[in-house]
């Protein structure tokens, strides 16, 4: 268990009032969560191990309910898997009616039903993810509630997650900062000689060391632009573009950082600093009440103006619970979602990942992508080291 976990509900990173006035606008009475992710977070910070890498189990899979009625606190059910019962009673869930009953999907379905019927809900505004609810429970639903409105409720939890707790960033300045001291670990324990293969998953046991859950590392050598693993090794004064996403207690640090074996020639240098400038730009915008449009819009200048820009490309997105999340601040670059959020002013507490990539047709793959949050007055910048060229092979042997 992650000392996050909430056992009350002054402990949760969201309020009650914020979450019905958003139900409100969407038309909707009850919310029924399954993703979990937005169940981890409206339960405070449970998510039942046994799960954690993989939902199908027999015949059907895991499916988590987050039961949540508008205006209606009392009412809010939990259906989990029967072993979280053990969990609940280590760590008690502040939801007043939790339902340890389901193994599969049907069974976990039948149990919010029940709950539903047992709240005296006749015919609701129900609101479902549809992305993260399988067919045999949405027919279940629609069996049981044939006259029911059902709607989507994944923008209401998008824009309830996007501001986050001081508790949320503090594991996200964590996350990066374990993976920065992680990737420095890794560069500087690797020689000439190392496959791609090698150098992962040495950088996987650095960040797990660190108490991180390791999500994924994208990494190039040399001049080539294939960020997947494989049996390319690394030779004298070779580069190497280290993009890696880390996790703590399932908040997500998302960080690229670069290093050389060898010392970067005069060229290296400045394509570097054409990076550089661009990553700098856009944090020089980055405060409350500045829109996420106007950020965007002035580092893309910054990089229009630079000699590599033709092979350089600018890109920000929202970060947390998942790699990808509001604020949304760019339309289908490159993950095919639309900005919605780019019009809108940036608020304290919202999390942004920053990412300036050159891919240049001789040297490699240059990349820093950074994570900041957004403050009255500007931003605070996670995982803040490493962000020039770093020593391969400096640890001594």
């Amino acid at each position: 268990m992650s000392y996050h976990l909430a056992s009350s509900v002054e402990d949760l990173p969201y309020s009650f009032a914020h979450l019905d006035d958003l139900m409100e606008a969407a038309g909707l009475d009850v919310l029924m969560i399954t993703s979990k992710h937005n169940v981890k977070y409206l339960l405070g910070g449970h998510q039942f191990i046994f799960f954690t890498a993989m939902d199908a189990i027999g015949h059907s899979r895991y499916l988590p309910y987050l039961l949540y009625f508008k205006g209606a606190v009392d009412k809010t059910g939990y259906v989990g898997n029967v072993m979280e019962a053990g969990e609940h009673r280590n760590h008690p869930f502040w939801v007043p009616h939790f339902m340890p009953a389901s193994w599969g999907s049907t069974d976990a379905t039948q149990a919010a039903l029940a709950h539903l019927k047992e709240m005296g809900v006749a015919s609701p505004r129900i609101g479902l993810e549809r992305a993260f609810i399988p067919s045999d429970a949405h027919d279940m639903i629609v069996d049981a509630y044939p006259n029911a409105m059902l709607s989507d409720a994944g923008d209401i939890l998008e824009t309830l997650r996007a501001i986050k707790s001081e508790k949320e960033l503090t594991l996200l300045r964590r996350a990066s900062d374990g993976i920065t001291d992680a990737m420095q670990a890794t560069m500087a324990a690797t020689r000439a000689g190392d496959s791609k293969t090698d150098i992962i998953e040495r950088l996987r046991r650095e960040e797990t060391n660190r108490g991180l859950a390791f999500d994924y590392c994208l990494l190039t050598l040399g001049s080539s632009h294939n960020r997947a693993a494989g049996p390319q090794t690394l030779a004298e004064g070779e580069i190497i573009s280290m993009d890696s996403g880390g996790n703590l207690h399932g908040y997500i640090g998302d960080i690229c950082r670069m290093g050389i074996l060898g010392e970067p020639d005069s060229e290296l240098n400045d394509l570097l600093n054409e990076v550089e400038t661009v990553q700098q730009a856009a944090f020089g915008k980055v405060r409350a009440g500045t829109t996420a449009g106007d950020v965007i819009a002035y580092a893309q200048s910054v990089m229009q103006a630079n000699p590599n820009s033709a092979c350089t490309d600018f890109f920000g997105h929202g970060m947390g619970l998942i790699s990808h999340e509001a604020p949304f601040i760019m339309t289908n670059h490159p993950v095919r979602y639309d900005g919605t959020d780019a019009d809108k002013p940036l608020q304290t507490g919202m999390v942004l990942s920053l990412e300036t990539t050159m891919l240049h047709p001789t040297r490699g793959f240059i990349k820093l992508e950074d994570t900041v949050t957004v403050t009255d007055t500007g931003y605070e910048m996670f995982g803040t080291t490493g962000r020039g060229w770093n020593a391969v092979g400096s640890a001594s042997v």
